[in-house]
């Protein structure tokens, strides 16, 4: 996919009415308040060598940071948002609202806007950190606050 495809996808979670189930979508998957899109997936690196995964990795971190420079255009600056306290935060038991408890899970960081106009969060991240499975370029787009 080329970044403006990718834009589009955002754009259209932007827009789109959230599910009203946890589940499937055309794009990822979602629930109630929120879309979490897969922009881009590896091929065969959950099982792979680990050379071709740090290529892949750092390849995936390159189209992250493509997509933040046009959003940061669009919204301004992004935040740079770590989610590893958040891991910590639901091990002592507390909750956690989706799609930010799912994230935490998969991504240690994220780049973060408020989509103008929307009342909507966008967040980007790659998904690397479980090595048995393939990376991914997420992007999630919610009504609820982050954490």
């Amino acid at each position: 996919m080329t970044i403006d495809q990718l834009l589009a996808t955002i754009d259209l979670l932007c827009t789109r009415e959230f599910p009203t189930r946890h589940g499937g979508s055309d794009v990822g998957f979602g629930g109630p308040g929120f879309h979490v899109a897969e922009l881009e997936v590896s091929v065969g690196l959950a099982t792979g060598d680990g050379a071709e995964r740090e290529r892949t990795a750092e390849d995936f971190d390159a189209w992250k940071e493509a997509l933040a420079l046009r959003l940061d255009g669009r919204w301004g600056q992004g935040q740079r948002r770590g989610l590893l306290t958040v891991g910590v935060r639901i091990a002592r038991g507390e909750e956690i609202p989706e799609p930010w408890a799912t994230l935490s899970d998969l991504v240690d960081e994220v780049y973060l806007w408020q989509a103008n106009g929307t009342n909507r969060w966008v967040a980007l991240g790659v998904a690397e950190r479980d090595a048995t499975d393939e990376i991914r370029l997420l992007a999630a787009v919610t009504d609820r606050d982050p954490p």
